[in-house]
């Protein structure tokens, strides 16, 4: 049964009326005129981080490059070689996460020391090397232009109506219809197993049995050392539930080697007729053995889903997908046995073997044509990252509905259980029901959750209640059911809103896609968030702006969302999440062959056929107009030159302090002048000389916070106001470690989200994750108000990837950790040559701590003695970074 547990209920999007005939409160791009400009201001930053008022706990010892690259040399400091700020490619991400790595940076000292010529680091696989070091767009590859088999819909056929509440802006959740869908498109792949090949009991249901009847398909692929455990007991809660006489539950059940131990540590492939039984710890369910398959590989779904159409005949089909997702580019990975590559596109040649997404696309149409479904009542994908416009669109020629997550999702999954037991107990209903149950229940209704004994097990110890752990576990959780019958009208007016986009100062297009509720990318630390909440985007830009027509055009796609969401939930941490993202790229991911559009068209075919998305970012990077006819696959021919709206022409000078010398418990004043257009973040430095190693440490890093937040739906963001202006910050000799209640790592704790508040503001750390076994995965822990939030782990990506340097981190799932587990914390170093100049970047490994009863925190430390390089880092809308340094001597 559904319990009443009380329900997070996320802010409505609301979209402000400008009073009339005035410019909005908050001007978005400020232009002063050359002839009058504006008097210099003075910014007084400080940190967003909170704790940093907090005592000291002790002081920190010195971090050393014991694994320094040979022919790095010790010696003196390099000298002083110059006197202007540098500005160079980016190599940061802003909002949505911050690599640590200053890219481009060129010192400008005040008085002396080391300065740092640390050029951007970029990620080989994505932004050179190969065919994208001469070929930016990748155009060697196969997919040159429009596909032929790609059908198009018309859009004077789509309702585009639209319904709005008294705020102006429609509410999410409508339950209004329409009858326009995509059109489906044939496929190559083949289905090779028949029912006659089953050994499994016969369906629950018969030709006799009265009233509706389903088949719940449930594709798990738990074949992953992070996922294994969870996929296994999301297989035990529909267990406690089980097959009736009109509602089947199948699945396909693939476990990883050396993983997840229980139940007889089975590692094969595995079909299931589940049938009722109460334990979370072994299966029961009756079931036969296929072998060791690659549950990657599209032509394994087809098999098992027309096997499962064949068997166990219904009136309505969901078919439920389990594993890492990726968001556009698909997931659904397997190391064993690997297939090789199937896709000839250059993200396919960096991450490996995965179901791309418009292998999905295939996989389903497949099923379609060789069963004669019509459409599967529901998709859902109980996956990370999967709630978007692209994937939306791949899913809307083949099924009614859909249940996807915006954002990484935790470790428990989804509440089997729960919306099982819904369904068994009512079948007589659609998709639409059952999707706001799957959201409904999410979480809060988890057998990890409200069973008191697997609430034990999960956190390690007892004493905590549901609530408590719900309230703990929805913090960053997004997770939307949509009608897909309603994606047409939608995607006209996305379509709509991206032709308006055209007419606009792209300037004001960039900043609004940097402050939009972001999620975690796959694309790494080293460039601003690509995934954004669509709504979100469009209710900055209409506020910011002020633009009556600009407010009508939004207004209109709003209300096709309205009918498209179904119902949607979001968390306190991602309060600009509607249930729709999309791709929005900065400049240095459109450009490269991995992440821009030789692979993002091909593998989001369908979406790109129907959209003019990609046609706006090819307008949006080169300048290239475009018309109201959707149906191309965009691509910018080879040598187009990629521009950057978002950047700006940003001048810093050399920074001053009033003393060079500070002991712990006094502060150094720090102060430089700011210019320029297109100001974003702007981020404290500190790093940390070894001089015997000739090397940098990068020991802190902070957003500056300008003293005015600004707030659009929830996400805020710093303003900086109009004009130069000269920013002071007092650096207090502090750093910060991360502790497990015994011990202490130092650590770098890298700005990730700004926050409403500091108390709401998120960091995080790299390392390396060790399972109890040994066996290792990157992973970054998340802290927000000075305690650890969650543990993400990320697949391996490519072959052979170093998992202390790899920037591609593919298939991110949250690690719910277990005692006796560890956590190595990942320092980052720069290396340096005679002249100060950067010769190599790179991790090694630092302090480890090990998971226990106790709640992991950060706290405050006194700066060890020594050299340092103090700055300031300035980050314009496109993520590019100008910077100012000096050197000062902590006693």
């Amino acid at each position: 049964m559904r319990n009443n547990a009380p329900q997070y209920v996320k802010p409505r999007l609301a979209l402000e009326t400008p009073s009339s005939g005035n410019p909005p409160d908050v001007p978005f791009i400020h232009f002063a005129s050359d002839d009058n400009p504006p008097p210099k201001r003075t910014i007084r930053g400080q940190r967003r981080r909170p704790g940093s008022d907090r005592p000291s706990s002790g002081r920190a010892e010195a971090p050393t490059r014991d694994d320094r690259p040979s022919g790095s040399s010790g010696g003196g400091l390099p000298p002083v070689s110059g006197g202007g700020s540098g500005y160079y490619p980016p190599a940061s991400s802003g909002g949505g996460g911050m690599s640590g790595i200053p890219g481009g940076m060129r010192g400008a000292a005040g008085g002396g020391g080391v300065l740092l010529a640390l050029c951007a680091i970029i990620a080989y696989m994505l932004f050179g090397g190969g065919e994208g070091g001469q070929d930016p767009f990748g155009t060697g590859s196969d997919v040159v232009g429009p596909s032929q088999s790609q059908e198009e819909f018309d859009l004077n056929d789509l309702d585009n109506t639209s319904q709005q509440d008294s705020s102006g802006l429609p509410q999410l959740g409508s339950t209004a219809t329409s009858s326009a869908s995509f059109q489906g498109s044939g496929s190559g792949l083949s289905g090779t197993t028949g029912a006659a090949a089953s050994s499994l009991p016969a369906a629950s249901g018969s030709s006799v049995t009265d009233g509706q009847t389903w088949t719940i398909m449930l594709y798990q692929d738990a074949d992953d050392k992070v996922l294994e455990q969870d996929i296994f007991i999301d297989f035990n809660e529909a267990e406690r539930v089980g097959s009736s006489d009109r509602v089947n539950i199948v699945a396909q059940l693939d476990r990883y080697v050396g993983g997840f131990r229980g139940d007889g540590d089975w590692t094969d492939t595995r079909r299931f007729l589940v049938q009722q039984d109460d334990s979370l710890d072994a299966i029961r369910s009756p079931f036969e053995s296929i072998g060791e398959v690659d549950m990657s590989n599209p032509q394994v779904l087809v098999d098992f889903v027309t096997w499962a159409i064949k068997s166990y005949p219904a009136d309505k089909y969901v078919l439920i997908m389990s594993d890492h997702g990726m968001g556009w580019p698909g997931g659904w990975t397997d190391p064993e046995p690997s297939g090789g590559p199937r896709v000839n596109v250059p993200l396919a040649r960096a991450i490996g073997d995965a179901m791309y997404l418009h292998e999905i696309d295939a996989a389903l149409q497949a099923v379609r044509d060789q069963t004669g479904l019509d459409a599967f009542e529901l998709v859902g994908m109980d996956a990370c990252l999967m709630g978007h416009m692209e994937v939306y669109a791949a899913l809307t020629p083949h099924a009614r509905f859909a249940a996807t997550s915006q954002e990484v999702e935790p470790a428990v999954g989804w509440a089997y259980t729960s919306f099982l037991n819904d369904l068994v107990n009512n079948p007589d209903v659609t998709g639409r029901e059952l999707g706001q149950w799957i959201v409904d229940s999410y979480i809060v209704e988890d057998q990890r959750v409200v069973d008191p004994a697997a609430r034990q097990a999960f956190v390690g110890r007892g004493g905590i209640s549901a609530g408590q752990l719900a309230a703990q576990l929805e913090q960053t959780v997004t997770l939307a059911a949509v009608d897909l019958s309603q994606m047409p009208a939608a995607m006209e007016g996305l379509n709509r809103f991206s032709l308006y986009l055209q007419n606009m100062d792209q300037r004001v297009v960039a900043k609004a896609r940097n402050y939009a509720q972001p999620f975690t990318s796959i694309f790494g630390q080293n460039v601003p968030a690509s995934y954004i909440d669509l709504a979100h985007f469009a209710a900055l830009l209409v506020k910011e702006t002020g633009d009556a027509n600009l407010r009508a055009v939004v207004e209109e796609m709003f209300g096709t969302f309205q009918n498209v969401v179904v119902a949607e939930k979001s968390g306190s941490k991602k309060p600009g999440a509607t249930g729709v993202s999309i791709y929005f790229p900065n400049s240095q991911l459109y450009g490269s062959a991995a992440a821009g559009p030789a692979s993002y068209v091909p593998v989001s075919e369908r979406f790109a056929g129907v959209s003019l998305w990609d046609d706006f970012l090819n307008f949006h990077y080169t300048g290239r107009g475009f018309q109201d006819t959707a149906g191309t696959l965009t691509i910018p021919d080879r040598g187009v030159a990629v521009e950057a709206p978002g950047a700006g022409t940003v001048s810093l000078s050399p920074l001053t302090v009033d003393t060079t010398t500070v002991s712990p418990g006094e502060a150094i004043l720090l102060s430089a002048d700011v210019d320029g257009e297109n100001l974003g973040y702007i981020y404290l430095f500190a790093g940390f000389y070894d001089r015997a190693a000739n090397s940098i440490n990068v020991i802190d890093m902070d957003y500056i916070d300008s003293g005015d937040t600004r707030e659009v739906n929830g996400i805020f963001y710093p303003e900086w106001g109009e004009g130069a202006f000269t920013l002071e910050f007092e650096w207090e000799p502090i750093v910060f470690a991360i502790t497990d209640g015994t011990n202490q790592a130092l650590a770098l704790l890298e700005p990730q989200v700004y926050g409403a508040t500091p108390e709401q503001a998120v960091y995080a750390v790299d390392g390396i994750y060790t399972f109890a076994d040994g066996e290792q995965r990157r992973a970054r822990a998340l802290f927000s108000n000075e305690s650890l939030l969650m543990i993400v782990g990320f697949q391996e990506s490519g072959e052979a990837m170093d998992v202390a340097n790899a920037e591609v981190m593919p298939s991110p799932r949250e690690i719910i950790p277990t005692a006796g587990d560890g956590f190595t914390v990942l320092e980052r170093w720069y290396d340096l040559d005679s002249n100060g100049r950067l010769v190599n970047q790179g991790f090694e490994e630092g302090g480890t701590l090990t998971f226990g009863d106790t709640l992991w925190t950060y706290e405050v430390l006194d700066g060890p003695p020594g050299e340092y390089a103090i700055g300031f880092i300035v980050e314009d809308l496109d993520g590019n970074r100008v910077e100012t340094y000096t050197d000062v001597t902590v006693e």
